[in-house]
């Protein structure tokens, strides 16, 4: 299936079906059966996985176990959920059969254990695959999925656009595979750590800065001789978009296998050539909260900038071609370049979609009047406004965690217009831009006991309020941030509860006053960020969205 993540597909378990499965292709006709992690069943990795199975066998039987910690999961009757294994990870058995005669795809059953490990002990024994009440599949392409799902929405959210069609030059953050090494708070003590490290030997930086062993696309000689080369120009520091709202530092030479093992550059360099801003998110998420994965930035981005789990990617809404001349196409995309040197990394298909629902004309630079015309900056901003919508991420929650989100279009012009501006204030928020951040009087923070404001390791460090909307928090033995509100303390985006994660981030560190000011600035965008989602819908009248 052109997976572009394959690791997963290296684990043990999928190796061990891929062999039985070769085995009894050989034999022409067998029984395989395996008690697996269950992560197979549904995860878009293994799409492809799916389909061969399918190709191969006549039969297929799924006993799904459940049992993952990691997704909190419950019983149907509320009643506890339980690992039949001592492990975090789900799983399942599966019972494929291979007759003489194969016709078509296989025919895929599946059935649910629920409950104690007792219980499951207890039902297991007295099962059969005869006994057992098997739900006839149906899967479908593109994913295969060996579990039931709701399709009835399959075709309303399929009119939507993906967002790697709509920006078609993006790719995955960057990997440095020494992030500690790498990335930091502060450019000065990035140049500095990077100074001394091309002035050591290599084991002694090896040894100096813990970068334990070589691997494959990282070696620390390499490293070395990638900064060497760039000869440690202070403008290669540049700035990144570590996690939500945390702006740090790297050394960025854009060199494949260097100081940064997988920097990107057809797409990160587009980032940091003028100005810019892309969207990220991630093309599938794990079974968890539901979908909250995605945020702008200006900078470039990490794999990891909105969720840990996931990979994520950036889509650049501006491309700063080399050495091209207005006419010339830049990856089939023909848009004019801007006096910026920029031009849009938007398809052409989906600019006319929209023209034609909208009655507007597309202009190549800029937000357009929305008189008579849209930029693609109000494009950006009707997608982040939809992909913000409550209602859209409950209403497609189990299609967004299969693929890139998809958007759809409206043909209402006023409700374009509104969830343009909509968008706008999310990404002026976003970005820490917004005027509501820079009057202190909304700020809600405060410390109540001076000290030296560091926090330590344990920290920070949740504490009852006697005010039940807000939380304290403590980021050392004395002093605590007081005046949090509960719900912003609360909000996550992607894998991270932001507030929490930005503090965890800075063990060890003393927060200055630019630091406290910044966090402040944070609880305001999440606070102004939950009431606009809150207000959202209100602008739309019905889904599907027409």
């Amino acid at each position: 299936m052109g997976e572009k993540n394959t690791k997963w597909l290296q684990d043990d378990y999928v190796k061990f079906i891929r062999w039985g499965q070769w085995r009894i292709e050989r034999t022409g006709v067998g029984v395989l059966a395996f008690i697996t992690n269950n992560g197979y069943l549904e995860n878009p990795t293994f799409r492809g996985m799916r389909q061969q199975l399918m190709n191969t066998f006549n039969e297929i039987y799924i006993l799904n176990l459940h049992g993952n910690s990691k997704k909190k999961e419950y019983a149907p009757d509320g009643s506890k959920d339980e690992n039949v294994f001592d492990i975090q990870q789900g799983v399942a058995i599966g019972i494929f059969i291979k007759k003489s005669e194969k016709k078509g795809q296989a025919n895929v059953y599946y059935s649910d254990v629920w409950g104690s490990r007792e219980l499951k002990y207890q039902n297991l024994l007295e099962m059969n695959i005869l006994s057992t009440k098997w739900v006839q599949l149906a899967p479908r392409a593109n994913f295969y999925l060996f579990v039931p799902r709701e399709i009835s929405l399959d075709e309303e959210y399929d009119q939507g656009w993906s967002v790697s069609d709509i920006f078609p030059i993006n790719s995955a953050g960057i990997v440095t595979a020494r992030d500690d090494f790498a990335i930091g708070f502060d450019s000065q003590e990035v140049l500095e750590k990077i100074s001394d490290f091309v002035s050591l030997s290599t084991e002694e930086a090896r040894e100096k800065y813990d970068l334990r062993k070589d691997v494959r696309d990282w070696k620390v000689h390499l490293a070395q001789e990638d900064v060497r080369n760039s000869g440690l120009d202070p403008s290669k520091l540049i700035h990144i978009l570590y996690r939500p709202f945390d702006r740090r530092f790297t050394y960025y030479t854009g060199k494949t296998r260097g100081l940064i093992c997988m920097p990107r550059p057809e797409v990160m360099q587009n980032m940091l050539k003028g100005k810019n801003i892309g969207l990220s998110t991630t093309r599938s998420i794990e079974i968890g909260r539901g979908w909250e994965h995605v945020f702008c930035s200006s900078q470039i981005i990490q794999h990891h900038t909105v969720s840990l789990k996931e990979v994520n990617y950036l889509f650049p809404l501006y491309l700063f071609p080399k050495d091209l001349s207005k006419t010339e196409l830049i990856s089939n995309i023909s848009w004019p370049i801007d006096q910026d040197g920029r031009t849009p990394n938007i398809n052409p298909e989906f600019i006319l979609a929209l023209e034609k629902n909208i009655s507007l004309k597309f202009v190549s630079c800029g937000e357009g009047d929305l008189k008579d015309t849209f930029g693609p900056e109000t494009v950006f901003y009707y997608i982040y406004a939809i992909l913000h919508s409550p209602t859209y991420r409950l209403r497609y929650s189990d299609l967004l965690k299969r693929d890139f989100p998809k958007v759809p279009l409206t043909s209402n012009l006023k409700l374009f217009r509104e969830l343009c501006a909509i968008g706008k204030e999310l990404v002026s928020l976003h970005l820490l831009e917004s005027r509501t951040l820079d009057a202190s009087n909304n700020f809600f923070t405060r410390s109540l006991v001076k000290g030296d404001y560091i926090v330590h390791k344990g920290y920070p460090k949740y504490v009852s309020s006697e005010d039940a909307r807000c939380v304290s928090i403590k980021i050392n033995e004395t002093q605590y941030l007081e005046g949090i509100p509960k719900e912003v303390w609360e909000f996550h985006i992607g894998g991270y509860q932001v507030c929490e994660k930005w503090l965890k981030d800075r063990r060890g560190r003393q927060l200055s006053y630019d630091d406290i000011t910044h966090y402040q600035k944070i609880i305001v965008a999440l606070k102004e960020t939950i009431r606009i989602m809150k207000e959202m819908d209100q602008s739309i009248p019905e889904w599907p969205i027409n």
